[in-house]
């Protein structure tokens, strides 16, 4: 056999995806001709193929020896360092491939998927549009280019990048996903909502889109073939059959276990990026102070700023440095320019490579890194797939576990994660005292009470509020609603007006109970003090389940609106308890629907009873733990110092208790 014909077989392997064989056939080869770069390139892409890396690696290597002017060795070998979370080295065997072959898309394709990877979504914008000059009929690069424009925040630019990759072909599932994340983010939910169908029709197998559909219906309160949508969903899980968003999982009936497994399977399958870099050296901390920085999406005009800017100015700076590192928007709003005083430092992180993320906090020295998003809108997984301080805490974003090994603690309470959950979390739980949530004294309290009118609301009878956001309410919990107001002649239930085509569901599952839509009434979206003084109207707040109410809770309780709760089994389903727990008001905590129903039809129908609890609420709103926000970052502060006496001992993390005051 010649060397041609040779080669030519092991191409056919290649192509027949017989890696084995190739490698086979290569060896053979390369055995006779030790030179043949080419021979050598295809063998160590036949090893990448079999999953062996470091074999992958050597081989490519020798072959640029051999061939340093072999572009897509340095391409195969930066898409191999890539995978091994090597990112700095992938840069530069891409930066090597493109500068040897300017001209061939793939080389930019590749090079823009490691800048993405790497958080360089400017810098990987450039490399697909590069692609795309250069073959203007590239779905791929086009769908790169709207996946990274996206993620900057160009919306109008990714929506027209993506629908050009599906003109090229209209049955690029990835293409379409894209696009449906685009639609929902600019408001087209409609639009959206038939986009996401499309993608889970164009490849069933990506089990993640079936979970941006489920989560869109919610949002929308599209309840036909829910129970179908949960259970495929449920099965999913159990059976390891795919990709489980963890948000979705917190809005329907799942288990703390099942919660569990759909966070790490994530984490494992679409964020871990190889083995991450050893933490390198970093200065000691001046004195005894702590250096602890906040990494956030949502430093502006949001509710986690809402509830945590008197936090980051409370902490004690004889004690702690507060650092933020900031990848949201700046929107230039008041809340922004508070929260950039609050901290010591204040970084904008917007696009910066994680590399340069990673060095910029040895620089500063960071000893706890306090993550605010988890698996939440805007998160940068990249930052989760890398250890970047000595310990890393997730606190307030996310209602559950991570599912990231380099997650050593979730702050918690004795009613979101009690010790006995410990087996549902990769995390140390850190278990606080009174509520894990932070809560702001400085949040608006306005005088003014609108009238009903002004509301929209009728002059006579209870009027009940659900102001959490729509894809909170289920089908059950609504069912239950209608209950209420049947039991209650002429009350009516007050809602959030979260989008146009929740609110026509909405009313649409109300005629069709009998009570009829105009029992809902649906409150627009307003500036915060306005929102509160809303519950100043409002007779009782009812919550959702499983998902249950976090800062619409502490809005209810901050203007003395009393709410009825249910005690659920996951950390979503136990903030609200948690929250009315340390308001002093566990007697509207109840532990079953039945219980639930029951205790609102009972204080509707009894107005003195609603004033005792109001007139609690009035009292205590400066005294009960829930907002004594000194209380609560002297107890986060000492669970802090728990923690790094922990590792300053060479200990690991471990969970803890931590004792009042």
């Amino acid at each position: 056999m010649t060397l041609n014909e040779a080669a030519q077989l092991a191409l056919a392997h290649f192509r027949a995806g017989r890696m084995t064989e190739v490698e086979r056939v290569c060896r053979a080869i390369l055995h006779a001709l030790p030179d043949t770069g080419e021979i050598a390139q295809l063998l160590g892409v036949a090893l990448m193929g079999q999953n062996r890396p470091q074999d992958a690696m050597e081989v490519l290597r020798k072959a640029i020896t051999m061939r340093p002017n072999l572009a897509d060795c340095h391409g195969n070998l930066g898409t191999l360092m890539q995978s091994l979370g090597r990112m700095a080295d992938s840069l530069r065997a891409h930066d090597r491939c493109v500068r040897l072959s300017p001209d061939t898309p793939e080389g930019w394709i590749n090079r823009g998927s490691a800048r993405l990877a790497f958080g360089d979504r400017n810098g990987a914008v450039e490399d697909f549009a590069t692609a795309l000059r250069l073959r203007p009929l590239d779905a791929l690069a086009a769908t790169n280019l709207g996946t990274a424009l996206r993620e900057g925040r160009r919306m109008v630019e990714a929506e027209r990048a993506l629908r050009r990759a599906l003109v090229v072909d209209p049955g690029h599932a990835e293409a379409m996903l894209a696009l449906a994340h685009v639609l929902r983010e600019l408001g087209q939910l409609g639009d959206a909502q038939t986009a996401y169908a499309r993608a889970v029709a164009q490849a069933p197998a990506r089990t993640e889109a079936l979970c941006y559909q489920l989560f869109l219906k919610q949002t929308l309160c599209d309840w036909d073939d829910y129970d179908g949508l949960c259970a495929r969903v449920l099965d999913i899980i159990d059976r390891d059959a795919g990709v489980v968003i963890p948000l979705a999982t917190l809005s329907i009936n799942t288990s703390a276990a099942q919660q569990d497994r759909s966070a790490r399977l994530l984490f494992d399958r679409m964020v871990r990026r190889g083995d991450a870099p050893t933490l390198p050296a970093r200065p000691a901390s001046p004195g005894a102070r702590l250096r602890v920085a906040y990494a956030s999406a949502d430093l502006h005009e949001h509710a986690t700023a809402y509830l945590a800017a008197e936090l980051f100015e409370l902490h004690d700076r004889n004690r702690f440095e507060i650092l933020a590192y900031s990848y949201g928007p700046d929107d230039g709003s008041a809340m922004r320019q508070r929260l950039v005083r609050a901290f010591d430092r204040f970084h904008d992180i917007r696009s910066v490579p994680l590399d340069s993320v990673a060095q910029r906090m040895v620089d500063d020295g960071v000893d706890i890194l306090v993550d605010l998003k988890g698996y939440t809108k805007q998160a940068r997984l990249d930052m989760l797939s890398r250890r970047l301080a000595p310990i890393q805490v997730s606190y307030l974003g996310y209602p559950g576990t991570i599912g990231c090994p380099h997650m050593d603690y979730v702050i918690g309470d004795r009613f979101v994660t009690p010790p006995e959950h410990q087996p549902f979390y990769a995390e140390r739980l850190a278990i606080l005292p009174d509520a894990y949530q932070i809560n702001d004294r400085h949040r608006p309290l306005p005088d003014r009470i609108p009238s009903r009118t002004e509301c929209g609301l009728p002059e006579e009878g209870v009027v009940f509020a659900a102001f959490n956001t729509a894809y909170k309410i289920s089908p059950t919990m609504f069912a239950l609603w209608m209950r209420i107001l049947k039991r209650v002649p002429g009350s009516v239930l007050w809602l959030f007006e979260a989008n146009p085509l929740a609110g026509a569901h909405l009313r649409a599952a109300a005629d069709a109970t009998g009570v009829g839509a105009h029992r809902l009434v649906f409150a627009p979206s307003r500036p915060l003090a306005d929102h509160i003084a809303r519950y100043r109207v409002a007779d009782l707040a009812l919550d959702t389940l499983p998902y249950t109410g976090h800062t619409t809770t502490s809005d209810a309780l901050w203007a003395g609106c009393p709410v009825v709760t249910c005690l659920g089994d996951t950390f979503a389903s136990r903030v609200a308890a948690s929250l009315l727990s340390a308001a002093a008001m566990p007697d509207t905590i109840t532990r079953s629907l039945e219980e639930y129903e029951g205790l609102a039809v009972a204080l509707a129908t009894d107005a003195d009873r609603r004033a005792v609890l109001r007139r609690r609420l009035e009292d205590g709103r400066m005294t009960v733990p829930l907002f004594d926000s000194h209380r609560f970052t002297r107890n986060l502060e000492r669970a802090y110092q728990t923690m790094w006496a922990l590792h300053k001992a060479g200990r690991p993390p471990q969970g803890f208790i931590l004792p009042s005051e």
